[in-house]
């Protein structure tokens, strides 16, 4: 156990670039997770975070200067570059069965924007069934700008209009689903 952090041994206390949140990371095993591992010491670690991590450069609620705001939902695939999320430890669909899946997704979204009260918003199926960790919060990613995000991603987001939702886009993640928040977005 880290005296300092509270942490079990090998664990630290890294920020994320997309998101300006604290995550945990075993630099020896590569697990990296938003929730502490166990073994942890909640007050060690409480102490720890209130004095290295505290809200000071936390992302702002508002827009800065060329960033945009969007949800997304994530479907991996074997040959993803973390094939592991909260939904499934391993993940071992192949890159045609996400396909597949995420187009269902995609129909469900779309039958939605055509009548509310037909198929599902995007931010409730990445709730259920986003292979990101964004999904508790509906797959918001909040704001970012170029450079913040894979290429792919990033070049499908900032095409999209405020609410729209884009086509199935693909990155070393997986397969997404992007809507750029605004006015007829959730």
């Amino acid at each position: 156990m880290s005296a300092e952090s509270g942490l079990p041994e090998g664990w630290e206390v890294r920020r994320s670039n997309t998101k300006n949140l604290p995550y945990y990371f075993h630099p020896a095993t590569k697990d990296s997770r938003w929730e502490p591992p166990s073994g942890t010491d909640p007050d060690k670690l409480k102490d720890y975070m209130a004095r290295h991590h505290s809200s000071k450069g936390v992302a702002p609620a508002a827009p800065q200067d060329g960033k945009i705001r969007c949800a997304h939902l994530l479907v991996k695939h074997r040959d993803s570059r973390r094939p592991a999320s909260w939904r499934e430890p391993r993940i071992t669909r192949s890159r045609e069965e996400a396909r597949e899946l995420i187009n269902q997704y995609l129909q469900e979204i779309s039958a939605y924007e055509q009548d509310s009260n037909a198929g599902k918003s995007l931010p409730e199926l990445a709730t259920a069934e986003s292979d990101c960790s964004s999904a508790r919060k509906g797959g918001d990613l909040g704001f970012f700008g170029h450079g913040d995000m894979q290429k792919e991603f990033e070049e499908a987001a900032f095409k999209l209009e405020k609410g729209q939702v884009s086509p199935v886009v693909e990155t070393a993640s997986g397969l997404h689903l992007i809507q750029r928040y605004g006015r007829h977005s959730p």
